[in-house]
């Protein structure tokens, strides 16, 4: 069963989101860089990402906006996920691949679009 490791929310200000996730709704900060930020919440990260510069550009980029988010799953066997997902024709817009940091990863969308990072646990 996968399970869910991190939530990410694409932003247009990391400075302002972070005051506002750290001051305002008082998540304990867990890591900070000028376009990744982390957040403690339990065994799901909630992740700050700054949105590309093309997507805040153009309107009509591709990169994720503002606002917008990805979910991560966890799951014990990418492959066979892979599989039960093609076999679904859930549309995969990363086939699974082995990170330069060793976690092998792919990405799908859900039927509106929004991207689904799934990880394999590491052994």
């Amino acid at each position: 069963m996968p399970s869910l490791n991190h939530v990410i929310v694409y932003v247009s200000d990391m400075h302002r989101s972070t005051e506002f996730y750290r001051d305002t709704l008082g998540l304990t900060l867990r890591r900070e860089t000028p376009i990744w930020t982390e957040f403690e919440t339990g065994p799901t990260v909630l992740a700050l990402h700054a949105t590309p510069p093309d997507a805040l550009a153009n309107p009509a980029s591709p990169s994720p906006k503002p606002g917008s988010g990805q979910i991560g799953l966890t799951v014990p066997d990418l492959d066979a996920f892979h599989e039960r997902l093609f076999a679904a024709q859930v549309r995969c817009t990363r086939a699974p691949k082995r990170e330069e940091f060793g976690t092998r990863i792919a990405h799908y969308l859900d039927p509106d679009g929004m991207a689904i990072a799934v990880s394999e646990q590491r052994v």
